[in-house]
């Protein structure tokens, strides 16, 4: 029945309606007359006709028919009411122009016997519906009894996938009480329920709360090792982008992210509202939300500039998407180029007219800078250089370069240089320049591409193991929307010059964050004290130049800034005549592929390289004729 077209439902209620209407009839007869066939029948069964063709008209104008009988409500019941009277209307009007019989209680028989069967049927349907669907349904709690709780239950009640048990809240003023049939219960009595009612995972239901309560819960039943997903936040449902029962995974993000400090709209908007702003490696994990920051900071024109043509034409797209439809006026100019060709972003800049860009086009992994040393120098340096060079020259206001905290005492190649890159920009600082220069440094960010979060998400959705260097080694984490935040404040803050750190919060070691994660999914870590775990972790050792742990700071001389997560780094910094030569030996070697010249000449930089492998990592210089 639950699997036939509606079409055929329909004819299978009315059917059943105008059955109950004749057995409503007959029954009320037989009560006041007894078991016998009444006299002038073939009357009776014109009247009966009259009134099973007369309310089903009514029955469909009604909307009897029309009503889902999944979600019969009270509503229906009043128009099976209304339905039942009429009916009984025609038959007391047809008993009146016929000359019938039937006494008044007989009536009153048939008006009752007629509401409880067609009313009956339908709430009888509806039981029996979501009793079925019920028992293919997973059962869910869901962790908050507010407003957003109950909007989910319902749509959970209405849904086919999640059936809702109870609701878990730390009020104590709503605990032992009902709402929407499902009992409200305290936190401690979690771990029974789920047991009883075999529970697949909790649903949370706190759009507004704050990321240190939500670490808090999540803490909490990480020991239940079961799959824990949330609605969408509160600016989601708003804008209408999602709904409430669109739910997500609840990511590790929600861990070990903190509660954002609000931006300061003057500093976000000082080097942005009314200019044309430049981003560099628009396409990239930090250039892409930098470009979506600013998209709503109202620039004139914002010009995307990237090598990679895929990452360049997602972000022109997206954006173009949001300014349709938030309504934002801004002209968007997505640019193929690459940072080592000074002419040509040269070219871009004067063309455009551009008054402040933010460089993050960079070789950011460590790995694959080690293994290819002179594409990392010509990047991350020389890209930096001829970046700001043609900023100077196209009379550019401001240069933000986005660095790492991989820069301070840096153990492998791509630290190396992009602290060669903060020592150009302070060298060119020096010289007597209009344009103004900063560098941000920060830490990783949750999410970027190569990070170990969608690795490790990948590793568990793959069914393990997931894989960990080293078991004490310790990273910096922070969301991507707030380090771009940070950075456009920073870029606004002090002299030129000026190296800025943001504050990363604590250190977190990874392989704590590999067991969240696991726990997060549901799943069990497998041990040697719990072999029936589901995943493993495996320690897979260091990869070349890779630290145990990052920092910050190269010296403890810092200053602070107007913004409390930003900081302001007083470190030491060379002459540009200095920088100069630095940078035409760098170019030499790199131009006759001199690997090992290249090495020696970046570990007697003063950006305090110091390697953990003694060795050459470069994939060409091992692979060459002439290694020696």
């Amino acid at each position: 029945m639950l699997q036939l077209p509606r079409s055929i439902k329909r004819i299978v209620s009315v059917a059943i309606d105008v059955s109950v209407l004749l057995f409503a009839l007959v029954i009320a007869y037989g009560l006041e007359f007894g078991p016998r066939i009444p006299p002038a029948w073939g009357l009776w069964l014109l009247l009966y006709l009259v009134i099973a063709l007369s309310s089903t008209v009514v029955f469909i104008k009604l909307g009897l028919y029309r009503a889902v009988v999944r979600y019969v409500s009270t509503r229906a019941l009043l128009q099976v009411l209304i339905g039942v009277l009429f009916s009984t209307f025609v038959l007391v009007v047809g008993l009146l122009v016929l000359k019938l019989q039937l006494p008044a209680n007989a009536i009153i028989n048939f008006a009752l016997i007629s509401l409880l069967l067609i009313g009956g049927a339908r709430v009888a349907m509806r039981e029996l519906y979501q009793r079925l669907v019920t028992r293919r349904k997973e059962a869910v709690l869901i962790y908050g009894a507010g407003s957003a709780g109950r909007q989910l239950a319902q749509a959970l009640f209405n849904g086919e996938q999640f059936h809702p048990i109870a609701f878990i809240d730390d009020d104590a003023t709503l605990q032992r009480s009902t709402l929407l049939g499902l009992a409200v219960i305290d936190p401690s009595q979690v771990e029974a329920v789920i047991s009883k009612s075999q529970i697949s995972r909790i649903l949370l239901a706190l759009p507004s709360s704050s990321r240190n309560v939500r670490r808090q819960i999540l803490e909490s039943l990480q020991g239940f090792n079961i799959k824990i997903q949330t609605i969408p936040g509160m600016a989601d449902m708003v804008n209408g982008e999602m709904g409430i029962d669109e739910l997500r995974d609840v990511n590790i993000e929600d861990l070990l992210g903190r509660d954002p400090v609000e931006p300061d709209p003057v500093l976000m908007q000082k080097h942005i509202r009314g200019k044309v702003v430049l981003i560099t490696g628009a396409g990239g994990s930090i250039g892409s939300e930098l470009c979506r920051q600013i998209v709503y900071l109202k620039p004139t024109k914002l010009v995307l500039y990237d090598i990679s043509e895929y990452n360049l034409y997602a972000i022109d797209a997206e954006l173009r998407e949001l300014c349709v439809r938030f309504g934002q006026k801004v002209e968007i100019f997505p640019i193929i180029g690459t940072v080592q060709r000074r002419n040509r972003i040269e070219r871009v800049m004067r063309s455009f007219q551009v008054n402040t860009v933010f460089h993050a086009a960079a070789y950011k992994h460590v790995p694959l800078v080690e293994f290819n040393m002179v594409e990392g120098v010509r990047n991350n340096v020389f890209g930096t250089w001829h970046t700001a060079e043609a900023a100077l020259a196209a009379g550019v206001d401001q240069f933000v370069l986005i660095s790492t905290d991989k820069a301070v005492r840096p153990t492998n190649v791509m630290g190396a240089t992009k602290r060669i890159a903060e020592l150009v920009l302070q060298g060119m600082a020096q010289r007597d320049i209009s344009m103004q220069i900063c560098m941000v440094r920060f830490g990783n960010v949750l999410g970027s591409s190569g990070s170990v979060v969608p690795l490790f998400k990948r590793q568990i959705e793959q069914g393990g193991p997931i894989t960990v260097t080293h078991p004490d080694i310790t990273r910096y984490f922070m969301t991507i929307p707030e380090a771009a935040q940070l950075v456009i404040q920073a870029s606004t803050m002090g002299n030129s010059g000026a190296v800025f750190v943001l504050d990363m919060g604590e250190p977190v070691k990874i392989v704590d964050m590999a067991k969240k994660m696991i726990r997060l999914s549901g799943l069990e870590l497998r041990t040697e004290d719990h072999p029936v775990g589901d995943i493993d972790i495996v320690y897979t050792g260091l990869r070349p130049g890779e630290k145990l742990y990052e920092e910050l700071l190269i010296g403890d001389n810092v200053e602070k800034c107007d913004h409390p997560r930003v900081m302001r780094a007083n470190e030491t910094c060379l002459p540009w005549p200095e920088i100069a030569t630095l940078l035409d030996t760098l170019d030499g070697h790199c131009n006759t592929f001199a690997i090992e010249a290249l090495r020696d000449t970046i570990l007697a930089a003063p950006a305090g390289y110091a390697p953990t492998d003694k060795g050459i990592n470069d994939l060409l210089w091992q692979h060459s004729d002439k290694r020696g």
